[in-house]
């Protein structure tokens, strides 16, 4: 009896957007296409609602308007499907209405993305990568760019997901890293007249700051594949210039501000154990900014050496915030100071060292790495293992592979060290300082002028090593300027020489 009255009523509402059609009525149409849906769905006839949804989008001269207000409506009924075969269902009748149609291509979207976003909670990873890289939202004029950035990240994420390096970077050249640095405020302006109206992105839709971590964080595990150690540093680099990260009190709290809570707080608190919770609390809010300082170090670190290393080296090390860094030790001695030295249960001792270790790593490795002296591998690798080993990149813990690569930039740094204290070294002598045998640093050395980081010559039978400085094009130029110049001065002085002694001889022969 109910589904009599339903289809009854049905009929009678197809008979009405009929005559509103071919009238031209778009607010009619509209109205009687909507009121199909909601009878549908209120008496929960959802193999009916998906018919009427197909019917209606293929009838004659349909307007374009009560297409998309059809579509808009039923899109509301997804998250109120009973099971996830009837959602499924409906996703996919609303996909086959779209298709084709650009004045729902926002709407096509956005059904591909919750349908690959099932497809990914059933496991089928491989499945919601295809549907995601149907759509190309980069030519949506229509779309909020918030919204376009979002739906690409999501690309890139499925992509990483499935292993696909090779499409992930693809999709990702299709965002601009200068796009975040665009001041969002100043770029809202009232559209002109015959100017495409770009809809607001929906709430669910991050910002534009949080889509920027979003985007290096992916980035960073595409790198992470290749190894490729400089490029991870600058999207850990751009990570930490995010103002959310960079200036939230609550991630980072300066070493004075401690120093002035501990100085308060010591006056006032008589129990060591809350003394203690207090401390470690505020260590780990202070870990969770410092960490990304620690990782752009052991980036910088693991990176073959280059002007860009060099320069990040640097700019890195005059940081204020790593520079602050070993302060940090004071502070925490001064909490636990007397009260908890005294203590004999190790627990109270642990934090100084931890905290020690954690924090002053980062600035000591990177300037060793800029002071021009030979470090020792072995020595290196005993006071920094353990915090090496315990570095998480990209979501897990450094490789063997990492390992091998920290010495080889050891070795490379020793390299360059000795290359601006000699101008010939024996092979024996450099293998000395390497720590190597002379094969090992014969090749490693072979390897730095094949990539031209820097100007080095072998004399094998002799055994010695030539270092050179490198030359830009100007310098070549310069220096044979100069010297074409002084070879036509002596050719001149040499010409006025013979002419005089011609001269002085025919003087002679008259005489």
């Amino acid at each position: 009896m109910a589904s009599e009255n339903l289809d009854a009523k049905i009929e009678q509402l197809l008979n009405v957007e009929k005559q509103m059609r071919l009238a031209g009525e778009i607010s009619g149409t509209r109205k009687a296409a909507i009121d199909i849906l909601q009878l549908c769905f209120e008496a929960k006839a959802w193999k009916t609602l998906n018919d009427q949804i197909v019917v209606l989008s293929k009838r004659r001269g349909q307007l374009k308007q009560a297409v998309v207000a059809m579509v808009q409506q039923a899109m509301e009924y997804i998250d109120k499907t009973p099971d996830i075969e009837t959602r499924v269902e409906l996703i996919k009748t609303l996909n086959s209405v779209s298709a084709g149609k650009i004045y729902v291509e926002i709407e096509r979207a956005r059904l591909v993305k919750k349908l690959a976003k099932i497809k990914e909670e059933q496991g089928l990873i491989a499945e919601a990568a295809d549907l995601m890289q149907e759509i190309a939202v980069e030519t949506f004029g229509a779309m909020a760019k918030t919204e376009k950035i979002a739906f690409i990240l999501e690309q890139v994420r499925l992509c990483l997901d499935r292993q696909d390096y090779v499409r992930a970077q693809i999709l990702s050249r299709k965002i601009s890293p200068r796009v975040f640095d665009i001041d969002a405020s100043k770029e809202k302006k009232k559209p002109k007249e015959g100017d495409n109206m770009v809809e607001e992105a929906p709430a669910d839709i991050p910002s534009l700051l949080e889509l920027k971590r979003i985007y290096y964080e992916l980035m960073i595990r595409y790198y992470s594949h290749n190894n490729d150690y400089l490029e991870i540093c600058r999207c850990y680099k751009a990570i930490y210039e995010i103002p959310s990260v960079k200036e939230n009190p609550a991630e980072f709290i300066p070493v004075g501000s401690l120093f002035s809570f501990f100085i308060c707080y010591r006056c006032y608190c008589d129990s060591i154990a809350k003394r203690y919770y207090i401390m470690i609390q505020l260590i780990s809010k202070y870990n969770l900014y410092m960490q990304i300082l620690r990782k752009i170090s052991w980036c910088l670190v693991l990176a073959p050496h280059d002007p860009l290393q060099s320069s990040l080296l640097n700019s890195t090390l005059e940081d204020k915030n790593l520079f602050e860094i070993p302060n940090f030790k004071y502070v925490i001695l001064f909490c636990i100071s007397h009260t908890f030295w005294s203590c004999s249960n190790i627990l109270f001792r642990i934090p100084c060292h931890w905290v020690y270790l954690l924090y002053i790593v980062s600035r000591l490795l990177l300037k060793q790495l800029v002071t021009m002296e030979v470090i020792q591998w072995t020595a290196l690798w005993e006071t920094y293992n353990v915090e090496f080993l315990n570095e998480i990149v990209s979501g897990k813990f450094l490789s063997e592979k990492a390992a091998e690569d920290l010495k080889q930039r050891i070795i490379e740094h020793n390299i360059l060290v000795v290359s601006k204290y000699y101008a010939r070294i024996t092979l024996k002598r450099l293998a000395q300082l390497l720590c190597l045998s002379q094969e090992e640093a014969e090749k490693h050395l072979s390897d730095m002028v094949v990539t031209k980081a820097l100007v080095a010559k072998i004399d094998r039978p002799m055994g010695i090593v030539w270092f050179q400085t490198s030359k830009d094009s100007n310098d070549i130029l310069n220096s044979w300027a100069s010297n074409l110049e002084k070879l036509l001065d002596l050719v001149e002085k040499s010409c006025h020489q013979i002419h005089k002694e011609t001269m002085v001889h025919k003087a002679a022969l008259k005489v």
